[in-house]
């Protein structure tokens, strides 16, 4: 008799199938459609392996001996080698946006998930080493000092930034940024990836500080804006209710004055956008 472990795998497997994920990365990068299995079979593969044993990525052969993968998703364990997982990462690796945001747009589609409000932020994720910088692909997001979230200035980092529904808080879009990008640069990047995602939906984008700035203008092709930044204990800031040209203006009511947020506050604004 031979014991597997079975967990959820199943439930993964019907996921996968339903979002496609063999199939839209096979169709970016078909160079494994000749092997015993195809790119795309193998991240799927992958997949199921994060979700069931979220440990370093190593001995995942040895995972899939102990795990029910040859009966549920049809691969053999010696399949998924080092080798051959370092090739399909490989594979992927230049396609990594497209892949997720058409991932992104079939869940929209299969799943009748509600894309009329999305929250968008990113977040950081400290490194332990030198990575110098000669050392890293710069066609890459490159590890490097920052503005780290934990406040471990001491180490370098790499970025990301998260889209989810507010319709049961589902990622629909995720971006990795280098260490030293600035959160601020990113926000017209993440409004343009979301509305192809939403297709002729209108949805509101809801995003913390950084979406308002002064080097950022009030209307992107596309996009309305209406930023309601919240008030503060110590100022009271203010955006215009109307759509405009102009970068938002800060102001601080005891001076009067066009002043910068102040330090350490976090309002939340939002940018909707309309239907072509």
């Amino acid at each position: 008799m031979v014991e597997k472990r079975l967990g959820a795998l199943p439930a993964a497997a019907e996921f996968l199938r339903r979002l496609d994920v063999a199939g839209i990365v096979d169709a970016v990068c078909p160079g494994g459609a000749s092997a015993l299995v195809t790119h795309g079979q193998v991240i799927e593969a992958l997949v199921a392996n994060r979700l069931t044993s979220p440990v370093p990525l190593v001995r995942v052969e040895d995972w899939a001996r102990c795990w029910a993968v040859e009966e549920v998703f049809g691969i053999e364990p010696g399949l998924l080698n080092d080798d051959r997982l370092a090739r399909a990462l490989d594979a992927i690796a230049p396609h990594l946006e497209h892949i997720a945001g058409t991932v992104g747009a079939r869940a929209i589609g299969e799943f009748g998930i509600d894309v009329a409000r999305m929250h968008w932020d990113m977040t950081s994720m400290s490194v332990h080493g030198a990575f110098p910088v000669e050392g890293q692909d710069e066609d890459f997001p490159v590890i490097g000092y920052g503005h780290p979230k934990d406040r471990r200035f001491d180490l370098k980092q790499v970025q990301a930034g998260l889209a989810v529904s507010a319709d049961g808080g589902i990622p629909l879009h995720a971006r990795v940024f280098g260490g030293g990008a600035a959160e601020v640069s990113q926000v017209v990047g993440a409004m343009k990836d979301l509305r192809a995602m939403a297709g002729e939906r209108d949805f509101l984008m809801v995003a913390d500080s950084k979406l308002v700035s002064y080097s950022m203008p009030c209307w992107q092709p596309g996009f309305s804006s209406l930023p309601r930044p919240r008030p503060c204990r110590s100022r009271t800031r203010s955006m215009p209710p109307s759509t405009s040209h102009r970068p938002p203006s800060w102001t601080g009511c005891r001076t009067g004055r066009r002043t910068s947020p102040p330090s350490g506050a976090r309002p939340t604004a939002c940018w909707r956008t309309p239907t072509p």
